[in-house]
């Protein structure tokens, strides 16, 4: 499309509202006035608005006569004037933000959708546009890019009137296309949960957590999630023109799933919003009385606020740290949910204004905190340092609870503005940063290799707790290796990629695996080796008895991917051949035997590999899942282990009789006995509680190391030297004996942070030999040596964990070697 988009003219008087492709601009009177628009009527101009296909299209979707705009390439529509004013107010601020040629495009999408939803009302009784045109405005607040907003504006025109997903990408751009089937295919999402919470009343967790998997899964650019949350948030605040139990259904969907979508793309406006929103409807009457209490106690808790935030921006200043402080109420959901956490009513919630700190830099962060702390006395155990340590959504904020004025308790999050625009925009802050970038601003290296890990991070697991299996589902790029799909009733079903209908059917059920005789996917009779992708609702035809066949194994015709399904399928074939897979099995082990000059029973041999019946195992053989190499190394291990053993206890009969005149150190037991002469190594400086080996040594006893030391490592690469190394335990009852300890800390600098640290190893009632402090000026870090003497390991740890809590520490370690 070329030449002027649209013009929309107030006839009558002087002022004239136009749209083109350049921009979007307001033309008054020479008085200056700005346009009257609300007495004035505005009639839409266009040229070329519509292309022989639109047109086409018109004349299908359209038996009625057809209306004039749609033949001509100058037609006149009559804008509603309450529409016209909400476009207005956002064009306005999109003029703050936005340069005019992209303003065009935005423009462009919103006169489209206005014809396309024109006469249709939603519930409440508003023009339906209003609806998209709410989204894209609540998407500018995140300052989302031209393409995202004309999505918004669209994003509705293909599922509710027809129109063809071809001409988006033609008027406008591939990725407005894109973004707008995005969202249209997450309608069937939306429908088909709703189904399933029709039965269910409420999603389980387990539910929950597939459907968000599944938003991220279904769409190839993260901003179609973006504008879904944007556009729940909108269908949130107009949920009063829905029945009672409507409401509550989707308040707990957006509860259970929006929600923690928009806190796993770290969008933390969107997330307050939807829990408050979705509170609101679930549990009303609870809702108001927090309501109300906040607003009974406003007045003088905003006094008490501004003169907290005044005396902190004063300090702040004084420092000469360049700060914004403001502050802040809790939300109402967050202190419903603290008031349920600690059994306790809302009288006596203290904190519930809270206080931002944001710097330029890093360093003022900590040293904001110091100020902070010697202003107020902090709260124990309320300290978080999420810039050392990030949140999984990549949140990065100091965070610490003081006893501030008057006696209450009171939040203070400190950040950088960087961290500041993740925390509160998430993922969203990528197009800003894109938006800066077209401006000619500098590229921010940091921010960019954090919003491209923000997407895989929506698949984190609250409850998986250990960091190396966390890191390593990122590094498995999870959504690219599985397929989410509906059972006829709804629930969603997680598959590896490339899965079939048959991997489906054996994931529900093995019966139903065995009968898979078919399969209809979205409606349609497919093959079985159909691979299912992302949103396919799954209809498995069966028989009523049968089994698998035999060519669903054969990799090449793609029947099977998953590796349940086709160990199941194997399973099946098993079961029909025991017997004879017994009599080979005997054949094998028996062979093997011989071979190998090996005098072991068949029941020795089925216990090594953990099976109670010979005739398990013997069938285990012949189903070849143990190969002949495996077996034959698992009996060659066993019998050179029994050798081992044989001279392990020659050696330590020997050492006991040299060791029963000398002194020995107390405190360990070598296979549940102690008695033998024993020592610790200066290597690695092993501590009761540590993972420990024995050494033993000729003529010295038993030198006792820590699992991991290298020293022990290469000793094991020496021929000979492998048997003596011995497995030795510390003695639980024995713990008399003191080992010295050094340790190293490593903070930002800061009065008293020594007289701390030795407080803390003084207040556990530990020797300490030695202390010593310096600092590095150019970084204000210091590094605080303390030797002790240590009993074990866990009184070592009760330490290192207490000076780990205190304010500015930054790592805490044991020196070693």
């Amino acid at each position: 499309m070329t030449g002027a988009l649209a013009t929309a003219v107030a006839t009558g008087s002087e002022h004239e509202l136009r749209v083109t492709e350049s921009g979007y601009e307001f033309r008054v009177s020479e008085s200056g006035d700005s346009p009257d628009l609300k007495s004035t009527p505005i009639v839409y101009r266009s040229e070329r608005m519509f292309t022989p296909a639109m047109r086409q299209w018109f004349r299908a979707a359209h038996p009625v006569p057809l209306p004039a705009y749609a033949d001509s390439s100058e037609f006149e529509v009559e804008f509603d004037r309450d529409v016209l004013d909400a476009f207005n107010r956002f064009m306005l601020n999109l003029m703050e933000t936005m340069p005019p040629p992209r303003r065009g495009r935005v423009a462009k999408a919103f006169v489209l959708a206005y014809i396309l939803h024109d006469g249709v009302r939603r519930k409440t009784g508003e023009p339906y546009v209003l609806h998209p045109l709410a989204v894209a405005d609540r998407l500018r607040t995140l300052d989302m890019d031209a393409d995202c907003l004309s999505a918004a504006l669209l994003h509705d025109v293909v599922e509710d009137a027809g129109f063809p997903l071809e001409e988006i990408k033609r008027c406008f751009s591939p990725a407005v296309a894109e973004m707008v089937n995005g969202v249209t295919k997450l309608q069937r999402i939306n429908v088909l949960s709703s189904s399933m919470q029709d039965q269910d009343r409420e999603p389980s967790q387990r539910k929950a957590e597939s459907l968000r998997k599944m938003f991220v899964a279904m769409v190839d650019d993260i901003r179609v999630v973006i504008i879904k949350l944007a556009d729940r948030i909108h269908n949130m605040q107009t949920l009063d023109g829905q029945t009672p139990l409507k409401r509550k259904t989707i308040a707990s969907e957006t509860l259970e799933i929006y929600a923690p979508l928009a806190n796993r793309l770290g969008i933390g406006q969107f997330k307050w919003e939807l829990e408050d929103l979705s509170f609101r409807h679930l549990d009303r009457e609870a809702y108001d009385e927090i309501s109300q209490a906040m607003a009974q106690t406003r007045v003088v808790r905003e006094r008490w606020a501004k003169s907290t935030r005044d005396l902190i921006q004063e300090e702040l200043d004084n420092m000469g740290i360049k700060a914004e402080v403001t502050g802040r109420p809790k939300h109402i959901y967050s202190i419903y949910k603290k008031m349920e956490r600690k059994g306790i009513p809302f009288s006596e919630i203290y904190d519930i204004q809270g206080f931002r700190v944001v710097t330029s830099k890093v360093s003022d962060c900590y040293a904001a905190l110091g100020l902070i702390h010697g202003l107020w006395r902090p709260i124990p155990g309320e300290f978080d340092d999420y810039i050392a340590n990030p949140k999984e959504n990549m949140y990065q904020s100091l965070h610490t609870a003081v006893i501030g004025p008057g006696g209450n308790s009171m939040e203070v999050q400190i950040r950088t503005q960087e961290m500041h625009t993740v925390a509160e925009l998430g993922v969203a802050s990528h197009w800003q940063y894109k938006e800066q970038i077209r401006a000619g601003g500098p590229p921010n290296k940091e921010l960019t290799h954090k919003v491209a890990l923000l997407r895989a991070l929506m698949e984190w697991n609250q409850d998986e707790a250990d960091a190396e299996e966390y890191v390593n589902r990122i590094q498995s790029d999870i959504f690219k290796d599985r397929v989410y799909v509906f059972t006829p009733v709804g629930e969603v079903i997680d598959l590896p990629a490339g899965s079939t209908p048959i991997d489906f059917a054996y994931h529900i059920h093995t019966e139903l695996g065995e009968r898979c005789r078919g399969a209809k996917v979205n409606g349609m009779i497919v093959q079985l080796n159909y691979q299912l992708q992302n949103g396919d609702q799954v209809i498995i035809i069966s028989a009523k008895r049968g089994g698998p066949s035999r060519d669903w194994l054969n990799a090449e015709a793609g029947y099977v991917r998953s590796q349940r399904a086709r160990q199941k399928i194997m399973s099946y074939f098993r079961k029909q051949a025991r017997e004879s897979s017994i009599s080979h099995g005997r054949l094998v082990v028996d062979r093997e035997l011989k071979r190998y000059s090996v005098k072991y029973g068949f029941d020795e041999i089925a216990g090594m590999f953990n099976y109670d019946s010979v005739d398990d195992f013997l069938a285990a053989v012949g189903y070849a899942d143990i190969t002949v190499p495996s077996l034959v190394k698992k009996i060659l291990d066993r019998e050179r282990q029994e050798k081992e053993e044989e001279e392990l206890n020659s050696l330590i009969a020997s050492e006991r009789r040299r060791a029963s005149g000398n002194q020995n150190i107390t405190g360990v037991m070598i296979q549940g006995e102690g008695g033998l002469l024993a020592q610790p190594a200066g290597c690695c400086k092993p501590l009761p509680g540590d993972d420990v080996l024995g050494y033993i040594t000729k003529g010295k006893g038993i030198t006792v190391h820590k699992a991991e030391c290298s020293n022990l490592a290469a000793r094991r690469e020496v021929p000979g030297e492998a048997a003596r190394i011995v497995p030795i335990q510390w003695n639980e009852e024995r713990s008399d004996s003191f080992y010295n300890v050094q340790i190293e800390v490593k903070a930002y600098d800061r009065a008293g942070l020594l007289r701390d640290v030795t407080g803390v190893v003084a207040d556990a009632k530990i020797n300490m030999l030695h202390a010593d402090a310096t600092v590095d000026s150019r970084d204000s870090i210091a590094t605080i040596h303390v030797e002790m003497e240590i009993r074990d390991i866990p009184q070592l740890s009760r330490v290192v964990s207490q000076i780990e809590r205190l304010p500015n520490v930054r790592q805490v370690f044991r020196k070693v070697g």
